[in-house]
C-alpha cells in the first residue's frame, strides 16, 4: 500500500483537490470559519465572501430544476437564505475592518428583473414561489397592496389643494358677506320680536339696528382678497364720543343724582380725591344693571352686576397660605 505522501502526489488526488477548490469545499485546514468576527484579515474576508457568492449562484441555479420535489425545494431555499445571512455577517466584518461597503439598500431581483418576494428577512427563490401556501400568501399581499394603492389614489386628489379648496377665497367677491349680513339682520329681527313677546311689551316699537363695532364695514371686500382700509382716526374718535354720550344718557336715566354730580364735577374742573377712574366704571355698570333690571322683574340689579374678582394681593396671600400648609404637612405631618 502506498504511503500518504505518494497518495498526495497521485493524479486522481490532485484532480479531486482542484475540483473541491472549484466547488468551494476546500480542505479540512482551509474551511470557512463559522464566525465571521474570528477573521481579522480583510483579504480573507473578501475571499470567504466571494466563496459564499459562488455557492449562492449554484444554489439558485439548482432551485430552478423542475425535477426537485417540494421538500427538496424547501431545503434548497432554506440553504439559500442561510447563505444570505452568512454573507451579511461577512459584509459587516469587512466594514468593521475598513473595507468596502457591500451592503447597499438595493432591491434583490430575480431572472425576470422582478423583486424577489418574501418578507424582510426570508426570501423565496425559483420554484419556491410556486410551493403550496406560498402562492396564496403572495396573492393576498398583492391584493392588499392594490387596495392600499387604490385608497391612496382616492385620497391623493384631496392633497396639496389650494386656498380655494379650504374656503379661504369665499369672501373675495363679497357675495358671501352680503348673504351673512342679511341672515344676521333677519335673525336679529326675529330674536328682538321674541324678546318683546316674552316681556309682554308692545310690538309696535321700531326694531333698532344691530349694534356693530367700528371694525364692521358695510362695504364688501375688494376683488383681490385684501382687507378693507381701516377707518380714519376721526371716525374712531367720533364713535368713542358717541359711546360716552350714550353712557351718560343711560346713567342719567338710571341715577339722576349721580349724573348731576358728574356734571357738577366737570363744570367746576376739580376732581374729588376719593373718585378714581375705576369707580366711574363701576357706577356705569351699576347704572346699566339697574336699567336692565327695570325690564327683568325676576332679577335685581345686584344679580346683573359682574362678579367681584380678587385682587393680586389677595391671590398671593391665598397661594402663600397654601404653600405654608403644604410645607407643614410635609415636614411635621398632619
Amino acid at each position: 500500500m502506498a504511503r500518504n505522501e505518494e497518495k498526495a502526489q497521485s493524479m486522481l488526488y490532485r484532480f479531486r483537490e482542484a475540483q473541491a477548490a472549484e466547488l468551494g469545499l476546500g480542505t479540512r485546514a482551509d474551511r470557512r470559519p463559522k464566525m465571521a468576527s474570528a477573521c481579522k484579515s480583510l483579504r480573507e474576508c473578501e475571499r470567504w465572501r466571494g466563496e459564499i457568492l459562488r455557492e449562492l449562484s449554484r444554489k439558485v441555479s439548482k432551485i430552478q430544476d423542475a425535477g426537485l420535489t417540494d421538500y427538496e425545494v424547501r431545503d434548497v431555499n432554506d440553504e439559500i437564505n442561510k447563505l444570505m445571512r452568512e454573507k451579511r455577517h461577512w459584509e459587516n466584518q469587512i466594514i468593521a475592518l475598513g473595507g468596502a461597503n457591500y451592503r447597499r439598500n438595493v432591491a434583490m431581483l430575480d431572472d425576470d428583473g422582478k423583486e424577489v418576494p418574501g418578507t424582510k428577512g426570508y426570501k423565496y427563490f425559483g420554484r419556491a414561489k410556486d410551493l403550496p401556501g406560498v402562492r396564496e400568501l403572495f396573492q393576498s399581499k398583492k391584493q392588499e397592496e392594490e387596495e392600499e394603492n387604490q385608497a391612496l389614489a382616492f385620497y391623493k386628489k384631496f392633497m396639496n389643494q389650494g386656498p380655494a379648496y379650504f374656503g379661504d377665497l369665499d369672501e373675495a367677491d363679497g357675495k358671501l358677506l352680503e348673504y351673512e349680513r342679511q341672515a344676521e339682520e333677519e335673525e336679529w329681527r326675529d330674536e328682538y320680536t321674541n324678546v318683546l313677546e316674552t316681556l309682554n311689551l308692545p310690538l309696535d316699537d321700531p326694531i333698532p339696528k344691530i349694534p356693530r363695532g367700528p371694525s364692521a364695514s358695510s362695504s364688501p371686500l375688494p376683488s383681490n382678497g385684501l382687507s378693507p382700509p381701516e377707518p380714519p382716526v376721526n371716525a374712531k374718535r367720533k364713535a368713542q364720543e358717541e359711546d360716552v354720550e350714550m353712557d351718560a344718557v343711560n346713567a342719567e336715566a338710571a341715577a339722576p343724582d349721580q349724573a348731576k354730580r358728574l356734571r357738577k364735577a366737570e363744570s367746576d374742573g376739580t376732581a374729588r380725591a376719593d373718585v378714581v377712574p375705576s369707580s366711574g366704571g363701576a357706577d356705569s355698570m351699576r347704572a346699566h344693571a339697574s336699567a336692565a333690571a327695570a325690564y327683568l322683574g325676576f332679577l335685581s340689579s345686584e344679580d346683573l352686576m359682574p362678579p367681584t374678582l380678587p385682587t393680586r394681593e389677595e391671590m398671593e396671600g391665598v397661594l402663600l397660605a397654601l404653600r405654608k400648609q403644604a410645607l407643614v404637612e410635609e415636614y411635621f405631618g398632619e
